[in-house]
């Protein structure tokens, strides 16, 4: 059985380009091979501001969002989060899903496509990182930035071209290497975090 990878769209708003650009990753995770793909939409998750009583490191929620949030992410052995730029930084939907957990997220595996203008999101990239480093996830090296996201839309449809295949495929190559290196780390963490 292959492990799984989850593509979270990160951007919640309507209208969003993240929906089509997370659609078209999927798609291509698929026909790279090496990973069974779910697709995560942070819309359809809903989650409220972080409203949990205690610190995410207990496992103990209280709310039940919290819980199948819990469940969808606990189900993930790597990740693709598909996050816009807002003002320099790393959208607010992202920011407090992740917040929300801590033990599903730790020693796998995270990739990150990034979009937006000239820039392509890189700096709101470079923050998750950061983040994502307090929760024990490791971020993989290869990424994709999209920059002026809009000239690769088509009727709706996300249109990549040849580098950001090359970057697509480098970055699952990468994921798949780093996810089977840190299972057994991965099962480890999980283990010690349930025992009584």
């Amino acid at each position: 059985m292959s492990p799984r990878l989850q593509v979270i769209v990160g951007s919640t708003r309507p209208g969003r380009v993240g929906l089509p650009v997370s659609q078209w990753f999927e798609g291509f995770a698929r026909s790279h091979g090496a990973f069974d793909v779910e697709l995560v939409d942070l819309a359809e998750v809903a989650l409220p501001i972080f409203d949990e009583l205690e610190h995410p490191k207990t496992g103990r929620y209280a709310h039940e969002h919290t819980k199948r949030w819990s469940a969808i992410a606990a189900r993930g052995d790597a990740y693709v989060w598909v996050i816009p730029e807002y003002n320099y930084a790393v959208n607010a939907a992202t920011k407090n899903a992740i917040d929300y957990l801590n033990r599903e997220w730790a020693h796998k595996p995270l990739g990150i496509v990034s979009y937006g203008g000239v820039a392509a999101g890189t700096r709101a990239a470079q923050m998750l990182r950061q983040i994502v480093s307090a929760v024990r996830m490791v971020a993989v090296t290869d990424a994709v930035h999209i920059p002026f996201v809009q000239s690769f839309m088509d009727d709706g449809r996300f249109v990549p071209n040849d580098e950001v295949l090359q970057g697509a495929t480098l970055m699952l190559d990468e994921l798949s290497s780093v996810q089977s290196a840190l299972r057994i780390l991965h099962g480890e963490t999980a283990l010690e975090r349930t025992a009584p």
